[in-house]
C-alpha cells in the first residue's frame, strides 16, 4: 500500500514529467505552449479519490504525459473497479458507428463496459462497486461527434444513481469560433445531436457539462437528484459535480493534440475539416475514410473526372469506407494546419457541399434515403440537426442565405455560452 505521503512525493514527480511532455509538444510554436490538460493537476484530483472506489470513463487520449491516466492512477494506489468506454472502444481502435461489447482489459484486467450502441449510460448494477465516478475524454468541439452526448448519459446515470462525477477537462481544438445550424429539438435529436447548440459550440467538455446543468437540458429527475440536499456520507468530498479545468488555456489557443482522438481524425487539418466536411457522410459521396486523408478529401465516381481523383480502400479505422476501392473524383483540401485555419477563418464552410451538389448529375441519389423517407431520419438532416438545410441546397440557395437562416438562433445561443465560460475568449 503507497502512504499518501509517498503518492504525494509521486505526484509531484509525476506532474513535472507531464508538465514537461506538454511542454515539448509546444516547440516551435506558442499556441499551445505549457497548456496542461485537467488530467496533469493531479495534485488537485488525487486526494479526492484516496480511499474511493473509482470507475473511470476514458478512452485512448486520456494521457497524463506519455502515460494513460488509468495506468498513472493505478501506480499511485488509486482503486479503479471499473472502466467505461465511447464510441471507438476504449482502445479507440474500432470503426466509426461499430458496436463493442463488453469485455476485460488485456492490459489491467479490470472489466470495460461498453457505453456506445444499445446501452449509453452505466446501469445501477454497473455502478454497485462504485463510489466516485471520474470523466477524463478528449473532444474536438463538434456537436456530431459523439462524445458531448455520451457525456451527457453519463452525467445522467451519475445524478440518478447519485454517484459524485469528478470531469478532468481538456482543451477544445476547434474552442475557437462558434458557428452552425443550432439543433431542433426535439425533432431531430440523436446521438449524434441532442441539444440545441450549433455543429461548432466553442466550448471545453467541462463548460458543457456546466450548461447541460445550467440550462437544465439534463433530465427532470436528474436534476432534481443533483440539487437535492447532499446527504451527510456522502461517498466524496465534494459536491455532486467538480471539474478540475486545464491551465494556460484560452478560446484563442490553438491546441494542437497530442494522440489522435479517432481512427478517421488522424491529424490537425482533419478535426480543423471536420466541422464542415463531416456533412458528406449524410450523402452518397465518399468523405475520405479509407484514405490517409479523411475528412480532407471527398468525391464520387460520378463526379467530373477533371476534379482530383482517390480510391478509397479497407484500412484499420476504416474496415468498410464508403465506395471502398472506386475511383472517385472530387476535391483534395489537404494541407498544413495553418493553411487550413486560413481557409477555415473561423467558420463552416459550406461551398464545397454545394459544388460537389450542383456538380453531381443524379441529384435524387446524393443525399441518403432512408427507408421511411421521413425527414427526421435522413442522416444529413441529423447531422445538421435539422431539415431546412437540405431544401436549401436542393433549391440552390447561396452560401449567404443559409448562412443568413442561423440566425436568431446562432446568436441566443453565443449568449447562453457565455455564462458557463471556464476560460477566457
Amino acid at each position: 500500500m503507497i502512504t499518501f505521503q509517498r503518492l504525494s512525493i509521486f505526484v509531484f514527480f509525476l506532474s513535472a514529467l507531464a508538465f514537461t511532455a506538454c511542454h515539448a509538444q509546444s516547440k516551435g510554436s506558442t499556441s499551445n505552449k505549457e497548456i496542461l490538460p485537467g488530467a496533469y493537476q493531479l495534485n488537485q484530483y488525487l486526494p479526492l479519490l484516496k480511499g474511493k472506489k473509482i470507475g473511470v470513463f476514458a478512452n485512448h487520449t486520456s494521457m497524463v504525459g506519455q502515460t494513460h491516466l488509468v495506468d498513472t492512477l493505478r501506480k499511485l494506489g488509486v482503486n479503479i473497479t471499473v472502466i467505461f468506454g465511447p464510441e471507438h472502444g476504449f482502445r479507440g481502435t474500432a470503426d466509426a458507428g461499430e458496436k463493442v461489447g463488453n469485455y476485460t482489459d488485456a492490459q489491467t484486467g479490470l472489466p470495460v463496459i461498453s457505453l456506445y450502441g444499445p446501452k449509453r449510460r452505466p446501469s445501477a448494477e454497473d455502478l454497485a462497486n462504485v463510489d466516485i465516478l471520474l470523466f477524463d475524454i478528449q473532444d474536438v468541439g463538434v456537436r456530431f461527434y459523439t462524445f458531448i452526448s455520451s457525456l451527457e448519459e453519463f452525467m445522467e446515470a451519475a445524478f440518478v444513481h447519485e454517484k459524485p462525477l469528478l470531469l478532468l477537462d481538456r482543451p477544445n481544438p476547434n474552442g475557437f469560433y462558434v458557428d452552425g445550424p443550432v439543433l431542433e429539438k426535439p425533432a431531430y435529436r440523436s446521438f449524434v445531436g441532442m441539444q440545441p447548440v450549433p455543429v461548432v459550440y466553442g466550448m471545453t467538455l467541462g463548460e458543457y457539462a456546466q450548461m447541460l446543468i445550467g440550462e437544465k437540458w439534463l433530465s427532470a429527475e436528474a436534476i432534481a437528484r443533483y440539487q437535492a440536499p447532499k446527504k451527510d456520507k456522502a461517498p466524496a468530498d465534494f459536491d455532486r459535480f467538480m471539474v478540475i479545468p486545464c491551465q494556460n488555456y484560452t478560446h484563442s489557443s490553438l491546441y494542437t493534440l497530442p494522440v489522435k482522438p479517432s481512427p478517421n481524425l488522424p491529424d490537425m487539418a482533419s478535426i480543423y475539416w471536420y466541422p464542415s466536411t463531416c456533412f458528406f457522410e449524410g450523402t452518397i459521396l465518399s468523405e475520405g475514410r479509407g484514405t490517409k486523408t479523411p475528412f480532407q478529401v471527398f468525391g464520387h465516381p460520378s463526379l467530373p473526372k477533371e476534379l482530383y481523383s482517390f480510391t478509397p480502400v479497407s484500412m484499420d479505422g476504416a474496415k468498410s469506407p464508403k465506395l471502398k476501392d472506386q475511383l472517385c473524383y472530387g476535391w483534395n483540401l489537404s494541407g498544413t494546419p495553418k493553411d487550413v485555419l486560413r481557409k477555415i477563418n473561423e467558420k463552416l464552410q459550406l461551398s464545397y457541399l454545394l459544388e460537389a451538389y450542383r456538380l453531381f448529375p443524379d441529384k435524387s441519389a446524393f443525399f441518403l434515403q432512408p427507408k421511411s423517407g421521413k425527414p427526421t431520419d435522413y442522416f444529413f438532416n441529423k447531422l445538421a440537426g435539422n431539415g431546412q438545410l437540405i431544401e436549401q441546397i436542393k433549391t440552390g440557395q447561396s452560401e449567404a442565405s443559409i448562412r443568413a437562416s442561423w440566425e436568431p438562433a446562432l446568436s441566443q445561443f453565443k449568449t447562453i455560452r457565455k455564462k458557463y465560460l471556464l476560460y477566457a475568449e
